[in-house]
């Protein structure tokens, strides 16, 4: 077994990430290194624990820990904020304390979810991320946010609170779907947009290994977009300023989530029709130049990353973007590549957006 240990610093806590292939063997050992825990909450979904649960499970009782499992629902509607009361009653039921900790086993709704109810649970117990999807790998189990959606908007209540340790087994990559494959490779290309146009190329390069999953190329982008995300994290922990960056394309993805209805579109996939639309608006604002917006395109499209159906409903998705986290004093904010490695934050008026929305949504038949 070889894998990386890749760390991240921040003010309010100092952890590792550790990836590789064949992890979850060794998953209680890299665990109990990482925290003291005498007694851990389990937190996974259901389709995550008939794969892996029972396994992961074993190897902590075996170390000698208490083991409390909490497995919930698979999907989006399970990051709520009922769900996440109903995990935190399991805790106190079984006697948790504050030596105690939570390992969250699933992709990026059951992160969130068990990363959210660790850090308000006694105000805060150690949680470990064992992340099993690619968008999660890449994106959401590193850095500290934890959230649930509102009937209001996704994420909208959150904490950031971050983990002991995240534990990134590329190996449990292989029995992803395909729509769950290429939504963790949109989050991929946003770090690529934002890191560089290097990175970019070497993306398409390598896009028909990454559509076939082999193991190395994976391993590979894995590496880059964790470091990406660690050092923005390690500089804004808490989204006062680089760190807004990683909300490229989550203006209008997270307001598609929304009217789509929360699962109907898988969240990379919303993120990448968020960066196109962003490129085409980035022009119209701040005079980005087409040919990013057709690199970008190219990149989304070698990628395999179609474009969702959803509601073509240019006042319903800008009523969404106002509910977003983001919006500042009835502002929508949107972050901008105007080129690979640079980006900028600006505040856009309902009318440019709207507008830019219907030149979208009327030239979708000529894009095809």
């Amino acid at each position: 077994m070889s894998y990386t240990r890749l760390p991240v610093t921040t003010p309010t806590g100092d952890y590792e990430v550790v990836i590789g292939a064949e992890l979850l063997g060794s998953a209680a050992d890299l665990i109990r290194a990482a925290t003291p825990a005498a007694a851990m909450a389990l937190v996974t979904d259901e389709n995550v624990w008939a794969l892996y649960g029972a396994a992961v499970a074993g190897g902590l009782r075996d170390s000698g820990v208490r083991v409390v499992e909490i497995v919930v629902p698979a999907g989006e509607a399970s990051k709520s904020w009922q769900r996440a009361g109903e995990v935190c009653e399991r805790l106190a039921e079984a006697r948790l304390d504050r030596t105690d900790a939570v390992v969250a086993l699933g992709g990026g709704v059951v992160g969130d979810l068990a990363g959210f109810c660790a850090a308000v649970y006694l105000r805060g117990i150690d949680y470990v991320q064992v992340p099993t999807t690619l968008l999660a790998q890449v994106d959401s189990s590193v850095g500290g946010k934890t959230g649930v959606d509102l009937a209001a908007g996704k994420n909208l209540a959150g904490a950031f609170k971050q983990p002991s340790l995240v534990l990134a087994d590329v190996s449990v990559l292989a029995t992803l779907p395909g729509t769950e494959w290429t939504s963790g490779l949109a989050e991929v290309a946003k770090v690529a947009m934002l890191e560089s146009r290097e990175m970019v190329d070497v993306l398409i390069a390598e896009a028909p290994a990454l559509l076939g999953r082999d193991e190395q190329p994976v391993v590979d982008v894995v590496l880059a977009a964790v470091r990406h995300k660690a050092a923005v994290v390690a500089a804004d922990e808490r989204e006062a300023g680089e760190r807004e960056s990683l909300n490229y394309g989550h203006t209008l993805g997270h307001a598609i989530e929304q009217v789509a209805g929360y699962g109907a579109v898988p969240h990379g996939i919303a993120v990448a029709e968020g960066m196109r639309f962003a490129a085409l608006l980035a022009e119209v604002v701040v005079g980005a130049p087409e040919q990013t917006r057709v690199l970008q395109d190219q990149l989304l499209d070698a990628l395999g990353i179609e474009r969702p159906t959803y509601p073509r409903d240019a006042r319903r998705l800008l009523d969404a973007m106002h509910a977003d986290k983001k919006a500042r004093s009835g502002t929508v904010r949107y972050v901008f590549v105007p080129e690979p490695g640079r980006h900028v934050v600006v505040p856009v008026d309902d009318a440019t957006i709207a507008h830019v929305l219907d030149l979208w949504f009327d030239g979708e038949s000529e894009r095809g």
